[in-house]
């Protein structure tokens, strides 16, 4: 999108927000090549700190084609927040409704008219506990197999060393780097045609998340983990664990 048709919605967001952002955070972006000139695509992007979506939009911002983030319908309906989620162009997602790609259906319209959507695939701050990506969500493998648009895996890190995940208060000095690493477009072709099954759509969601990765292992410098970080499988863990100690303090009530 040509950066005149950026809007002033996004204009003035962007006067209010870069300023400090240049001021408290280094920047070494790389990739900007690989976010497309012209026509509709989607970012998919890692997700460690509750500020990380302020400095990834200043990356892109730069690049002339604003991100256009997901968020939940209710911001949409009244007040100066909805009038700037619809002025900055953010895209409502209708969780409550009962058709998965329905709920992704202004995502849709958005990448069909030439916008970039920008996914946060895991959903949430990563809980793996040295920060690599989690296990994503299907929804940005949903609108990619349904507009077969581009998909642009970007691997970020630093905003999380100035708000580490579920921090209270920032840790400002000395001033940080926040890295961005945009590569180029996952290949999604093998998935087409093919009926949208949830297991097709794992699989789809698995590739883009290794794409991902890849991008924040160069940045690291280090290979994550072989399986990724799994909140649902923690969960059930979890809930295993719980249960083996209660029968192990019933057992020992029991022999008392």
């Amino acid at each position: 999108m040509p950066r005149r048709r950026i809007g002033f919605w996004y204009r003035f967001a962007a006067v209010i927000c870069k300023p400090p952002l240049v001021v408290l955070i280094k920047r070494d972006w790389r990739g900007m090549e690989n976010i497309p000139a012209e026509g509709g695509f989607i970012t998919a992007v890692n997700h460690n700190s509750h500020i990380d979506p302020f400095a990834y939009a200043h990356f892109q911002y730069n690049t002339g084609r604003v991100p256009r983030f997901l968020a939940k319908s209710g911001l949409f309906k009244k007040g100066f927040v909805a009038a700037a989620m619809r002025g900055t162009g953010q895209i409502p997602v209708y969780r409550e409704s009962t058709d998965a790609l329905s709920a992704f259906r202004a995502a849709i319209a958005a990448v069909q008219r030439g916008e970039c959507v920008a996914f946060y695939p895991e959903g949430t701050l990563t809980r793996d506990p040295d920060g690599w990506p989690m296990t994503g969500k299907t929804g940005a493998a949903r609108v990619a197999l349904e507009t077969r648009c581009p998909v642009v895996p970007v691997a970020q890190w630093g905003a999380n060393k100035v708000l580490p995940p579920y921090a209270k208060k920032p840790d400002l000095l000395p001033r940080k780097t926040h890295h961005v690493l945009a590569g180029p477009p996952v290949d999604l072709s093998r998935f087409y045609d093919k009926e949208m099954t949830p297991e097709l759509l794992k699989e789809a969601t698995e590739v883009i998340m290794a794409a991902i990765t890849a991008q924040l292992e160069q940045i690291r410098g280090e290979k994550a983990p072989a399986t990724p970080y799994d909140p649902r499988r923690e969960r059930i863990e979890q809930r295993r664990r719980t249960r083996a100690q209660s029968k192990g303090k019933q057992a020992e009530g029991q022999g008392t």
